[in-house]
């Protein structure tokens, strides 16, 4: 179910004749509430148990098919003038997928929503894209960014950048030894590892632009 919705979101992404916004609305205005009961009860999950613990499980796959949909849904949003609020969940409850990242997942599943995170700091409403359309996505949009980047900014205040491993062995973010054994030149996913310092960064540059105090900004 999940894979023939995420297909059809795509496919009438890609199709050059179709009103993409009426048929979106059609398609997923009845499963709003229902796809944001399958955020919360699939995200907000224990994962650090046995299931998890192979990246060709049957629950490893059904949570990359549920990632695939999310990232189809965050494409969407740009059709509709106003979101629906399961193409905006990701954004107001990012906090699960930052939980899970840090959680004892695959490296896989980690290194696929670190990617997510990485194109929704980089999402940009229909006007901003240069279409020179009226939208009424901004406000939504502005909102949606700065909970995202308050989540972010909250848990890399802690010590959730160095629970985030940066390959499928033991290299974690900042750390400046290779394993044994092992090159000291290559160890690491650069393309996590610039994944996760963009994601910091526009988080920070997002908080910094919408924020009145100064005090808040220093």
């Amino acid at each position: 179910c999940l894979w023939t919705l995420t297909t059809i979101i795509k496919e009438t992404l890609k199709d050059a004749v179709l009103p993409k916004a009426g048929v979106l609305k059609k398609l997923l205005a009845p499963l709003d509430a229902v796809l944001e009961g399958f955020y919360n009860a699939i995200l907000f999950h224990q994962f650090d148990n046995h299931h998890y613990t192979s990246p060709y499980s049957e629950a490893t796959t059904n949570l990359i098919s549920f990632i695939d949909l999310l990232e189809a849904l965050l494409a969407s949003r740009t059709e509709l003038e106003l979101p629906l609020r399961c193409q905006r969940v990701l954004f107001l409850k990012v906090s699960y997928v930052l939980n899970l990242i840090s959680s004892s997942i695959p490296y896989v599943i980690k290194k696929k929503l670190i990617l997510l995170l990485k194109k929704c700091v980089l999402h940009k409403s229909r006007e901003e894209a240069g279409s020179g359309s009226v939208s009424l996505q901004a406000l939504p949009l502005c909102e949606d960014m700065l909970a995202l980047s308050n989540a972010v900014l909250q848990v890399v205040s802690f010590t959730w950048l160095n629970q985030i491993p940066l390959d499928e062995k033991s290299s974690y973010f900042g750390s400046s030894e290779p394993a044994p054994g092992e090159d000291p030149q290559g160890g690491s996913d650069q393309t996590v590892l610039r994944a996760l310092s963009l994601v910091v960064l526009k988080a920070l540059e997002f908080k910094i632009h919408n924020s009145a105090a100064e005090a808040e900004i220093k």
